[in-house]
């Protein structure tokens, strides 16, 4: 591909895509089977009432829990110096020497608790919180990746499929939490090229997908000493929510967000002292404007629901379908698997 521009290799990806008449990935992007145990759409509840951040701790147990059940989907990326620049910025996500980093989300990193104090009825209230993927109802990610590289399952556990991601970073870009984490270095792009793509692949919480189809729990959930995470049917984790945010006079955080989510927190604080003490502390931060410390919008709309997102939505499916049609088609000119 010496001789070939980034512009012209892409224009030949497409135009091999739709001469072939292939749309791939598009469409229903539900897959996967129901669990052993419940039937339908799964959920969890998050009561902020009990979490405490494992006080005490260096690591709250959540998180390391994830870490290590988790470690073997992390990513394995060629050393720092071999990875290109995310064309046309000098720039590249490469965290494979920060993978340690549990303060924040990350590659390496898919759940990491916030911690602020907001002052409430005339009182301070110290309030953890362990954020990571909110699974949401109707995921923008998952129906805007230009390469059809993420689908949500039917028990609503949205999936990045890392063989096929390239990086592009349009899920982080349309979630209003930011969650997806980038990694230099790895995955496709890698393999058919780097020179032109230099991505990588985003990586975030899978629910411990392999754990719940097979009947079992997140291993955030069994980990939590003080029972704050539960997990269950999407429909009695909301009645719960409901249940016990009557209980304490508090707050749901998550059935509406986004167009609804299957991730219900609750609090005895309001949503929206909790998002503005978090931006405020997101401000403070070396580079404020970096991803993973997501915020808490109250009641933020879906893009899906706005006009660009129906119109994007349209296009992307045949769009992608062509582009890795095409790509298919010069890894065959090339020889490669």
């Amino acid at each position: 591909m010496s001789g070939l521009s980034r512009r012209e290799f892409l224009k030949r990806s497409l135009a091999t895509g739709i001469a072939g008449g292939a749309v791939l990935y598009g469409g229903n992007k539900t897959a996967g089977a129901s669990t052993k145990s419940l039937t339908g759409p799964v959920g969890t509840l998050i009561d902020l009432t009990k979490c405490n951040g494992c006080a005490g701790e260096k690591v709250a147990k959540c998180v390391s829990s994830c870490r290590q059940t988790n470690k073997d989907k992390y990513p394995s990326p060629v050393p720092s110096e071999q990875i290109p620049y995310y064309w046309p910025n000098k720039k590249k996500e490469d965290w494979q020497d920060k993978k340690e980093v549990t303060t924040r989300l990350t590659p390496y990193n898919w759940i990491f608790v916030q911690k602020v104090k907001v002052e409430h009825e005339g009182k301070q209230v110290e309030v953890a919180i362990p954020r990571r993927c909110m699974h949401c109802d109707n995921p923008p990610c998952a129906n805007l990746c230009p390469f059809g590289a993420q689908a949500k399952t039917a028990e609503g556990v949205t999936l990045i499929n890392k063989d096929l991601c390239l990086g592009g970073a349009k899920c982080r870009d349309v979630c209003p939490w930011g969650i997806p984490a980038r990694q230099a270095g790895v995955g496709l792009y890698m393999k058919i090229a780097p020179e032109y793509l230099g991505a990588g692949v985003m990586y975030k919480c899978d629910l411990c997908y392999d754990r719940i189809k097979t009947g079992g729990q997140p291993a955030c959930v069994e980990a939590c000493p003080n029972g704050a995470i539960s997990f269950g049917s999407k429909a009695e984790m909301k009645k719960l929510a409901q249940q016990r945010a009557k209980e304490i006079g508090g707050f749901i955080y998550g059935d509406k967000e986004n167009g609804g989510t299957s991730t219900f927190y609750v609090s005895q604080v309001p949503f929206e002292k909790i998002h503005e003490k978090l931006k405020e502390n997101k401000s403070k931060q070396p580079n404020p404007t970096a991803p993973g410390y997501p915020l808490m919008p109250v009641k933020v709309g879906n893009f899906l629901d706005t006009a660009n997102g129906m119109v994007l939505s349209m296009l992307v499916a045949p769009v992608a379908g062509a582009a890795l049609a095409g790509f298919t088609a010069y890894k065959k000119m090339k020889g490669d698997e």
